[in-house]
């Protein structure tokens, strides 16, 4: 069928040529192109994975410094600086206060414990309180 309308354009093109005034042997010759359709017995490929191509490389982890004792703010820096990014403040005294000017806070306790190894995107929660309180 595919051979057929390949056949039928290439001799539209040559009609067309003479059409405009040209002669047919000044058209192109004639190509025939076979397209074979895929056979249905062929074998079909597929990749094959081996075992040790799958695995995936371990996650960086992360030790997560101690930043107990330090005011908020450079808590802050020190954690972002080791890679840990997800970081979440808490009222240390328990009055659900906000830290709207870190500098005025101290680090009194912080989840997970220093040393503790943790994925970078793992939350770290430090817990503060005034300073002088």
């Amino acid at each position: 069928m595919r051979r057929l309308t390949i056949h039928a354009a290439l001799l539209a093109a040559a009609l067309a040529v003479t059409a405009c005034g040209g002669t047919a042997e000044n058209a192109a010759p004639a190509k025939t192109v076979t397209v074979a359709p895929p056979s249905a017995t062929a074998p079909v490929s597929t990749p094959t994975v081996s075992p040790s191509s799958t695995k995936v490389p371990a996650a960086k982890k992360v030790r997560v410094p101690n930043v107990v004792g330090k005011n908020h703010q450079t808590a802050q820096n020190i954690m972002q600086a080791a890679g840990l990014w997800m970081l979440q403040e808490e009222d240390a005294t328990g009055q659900g206060r906000m830290l709207i000017l870190d500098r005025n806070w101290q680090v009194v306790r912080q989840k997970p414990k220093a040393g503790t190894s943790v994925a970078p995107e793992a939350t770290i929660i430090l817990y503060s309180k005034k300073i002088g309180e």
